[in-house]
Formats: structure tokens, sequence, C-alpha cells
């Protein structure tokens, strides 16, 4: 059993299975399963992913979709998908206008999804398709989880430049975003679709969406996958990409603890400058009172720094509080998510 395309002759969207598909309309029919991978030259490998795809899904009855988000590619990689979609009802290409990224290809993909449970995964074959069902049952049969995150525990990738560099991410995050996982890097995860819809990806915050995910209240578990060396294709992906996970790490931190309060983060780094630059300066003014000359002192210098740095911070605070109020009240964005209440016990 597999999902066919909803009749959208009126819908005023791009029918889906269109190399341009746009994003589900309202009344389109709720499915099983969205599987949502990013394309990025990946030609040699699509007609592959298609098909084993298929396999994993259809034997278990779910009405499912494959979203394939084409990231800008030059190799073709969007005429084969346009082509294996006449083949395959349940495969819906999206073509993105140039190369964004892998965060804005998984948005795109997410906007477009129906179904009740979202999976992603790379299109380079290197996780494995068969992985799907087992955590579509997980998620089916454990209320308690909303996110699987899959763990590359036999990762088949050279070890100098891709594990060394991805452990030592994988700890740095889990410490400074508390969400303690093995395998941040691994596409292959399932989510609730509820989830997803709280969440929103731009940049290269791909890497943090567990974090960006439990901040929205998810429950999370990692289970191992099975994963498989490339054999086609080339990684997009180099030791280069640990300085930016670096700098995003910052943002996600800061996005993560400070987000609704930003007057704790400016303005307690702001009273740390202000409080001893304000001493400082009273200590300069009464030798200034004795008497003494201080006005070749460095010391009135740093003085004088820390005070105005300290009031620039704590007026950048204030100023976020503003922004954050904007943000909530204007467009009428929740500050926070609820969760159902669990099911009574039968004996209770």
């Amino acid at each position: 059993m597999h999902a066919t395309s909803p009749s959208c002759a009126n819908s005023g969207h791009p029918c889906p299975g269109t190399p341009d598909g746009g994003a589900a309309p309202p009344g389109a029919a709720a499915l099983e399963v969205s599987v949502v991978v990013p394309v990025y030259h990946e030609r040699d490998n699509l007609a592959e992913l298609v098909e084993r795809v298929g396999q994993a899904l259809l034997p278990t009855g779910w009405s499912f979709e494959l979203i394939c988000v084409d990231d800008g590619s030059t190799d073709g990689s969007l005429a084969l998908l346009a082509e294996l979609a006449q083949r395959h009802a349940w495969l819906r290409p999206v073509a993105l206008a140039r190369n964004y990224g892998q965060s804005t290809a998984l948005q795109a993909g997410f906007e477009r999804a129906r179904g009740r449970y979202i999976v992603t995964l790379d299109g380079d074959l290197q996780n494995d398709p068969a992985d799907i069902p087992a955590l579509i049952e997980r998620l089916q049969q454990d209320p308690e989880v909303d996110v699987i995150s899959g763990w590359r525990r036999q990762r088949q990738d050279k070890a100098l430049s891709r594990k060394l560099p991805s452990m030592l991410a994988n700890r740095l995050i889990s410490w400074a975003t508390r969400v303690r996982l093995h395998d941040y890097g691994c596409a292959l995860k399932a989510y609730r679709r509820e989830i997803i819809e709280r969440i929103h990806l731009y940049g290269e915050l791909h890497r943090f969406i567990p974090s960006l995910a439990k901040e929205a209240g998810a429950r999370i578990v990692e289970v191992p996958v099975r994963h498989h060396p490339r054999t086609r294709g080339q990684s997009k992906y180099g030791i280069d990409r640990t300085f930016r996970v670096i700098l995003d790490l910052v943002l996600i931190v800061f996005f993560l603890r400070y987000r609704q309060r930003p007057l704790h983060a400016f303005g307690g780094l702001g009273l740390w400058l202000l409080v001893p630059g304000i001493l400082i300066l009273l200590y300069l003014g009464v030798l200034k009172l004795l008497g003494e000359a201080i006005g070749g002192r460095p010391l009135l210098m740093a003085g004088v720094m820390m005070a105005l740095m300290g009031v620039q911070l704590i007026v950048a605070g204030l100023t976020g509080e503003l922004l954050i109020r904007i943000y909530h009240e204007g467009a009428a964005r929740p500050q926070y998510h609820t969760r159902a209440l669990p099911a009574p016990r039968p004996d209770a």
C-alpha cells in the first residue's frame, strides 16, 4: 500500500510529484510517514535511494511520501528526480532556486511534509532506509518519546578527517547544550509532526535539531543505526566545518538559554564591567580630591571604558527585551508548548 498524490487542480499549489512541488495544500490528505532528504549533487545515488526507501516502507502498509529537496544541484540530480517521480507516485521532488544549504533544504521539506511522523536522512546512502520502520514503530509504541536520533555506533568514515572531529564536536555540543547525544551528525532521525512544527531552521542549524527540539519540549532518545561507507559521489563536508560548528554553537547556546531573557545575558555581562568601572572611577575621584594627579593614569582610561561598555551592554539587553516582546506579541508566537495528558491507568 502506498500513498497517491492528492488532486491539486484548484488548490493554488503546484502538484506533488513535480520538480517544483510546493507546500502541501491545507486540505491535503494526511499521511503516516514523510521522509525528507536534502539532495545536492547526488545523481549517482538517487535511483538506488528511491528504490530502497520504497523497499523499506511499501511492505509496512503505511501511507508515505518521499520528499527529495534538490538544493541547487548542477549534476542532473533534479532531472533524474523528475523522471523517477513519474514512476513512483509517492516521490515528491522539490527544486530550490539555488544552493541554500542543508538547513534550508530541510526546512523546505518540513514545510511540505504531510506525515504524522517525519524522518530525515542523507542522500548519500550511508544511512540505511531499512532502519526507518523500526524508528517509526518506536514512536508509535512509546508515547513518551518525541524524537529518535540515530547513532552511527560503527561509523564507516575516515578516522582523522571525519570521526575524530565529529567525536570532539559531539562532546562539545552535548556539554554546551545539555542535550547528551553520542552522534549529533547522524542525519537519520524520526520526529513527531508537532515537534517539527515548533522549530524553524536557517543558517546551518540542522546540526542542532535535537537541541532545538528539546527546547520545544521534545523527549529524545538515541538508538544505534546502520552506517555504510560512501561508494558513489563525494562528501560535502571537510574538517573546516569544525570551526563553523563552534560559531554556530555560540548562537545555539545563546538561543536556548537567553532567547526569552536577553537582558540576563547582556545585562549580566554589562554589570560585570559597569560595577568595577564605577569603583575604579570612584577611587580615582577620591585621589583627585586629595590633590593627586590622575590624568595620566592608565587606570582612568580603563575605568571609563569599562563603565561605558557596561552601560552599552545593559542598553543592548533592554533593546533585546523589547524585541522579544514584539516577537511574541506582534506575531502571536507562543512562549510555551503543552503536551497531552497521560492516559489514566486501568487500575487507577
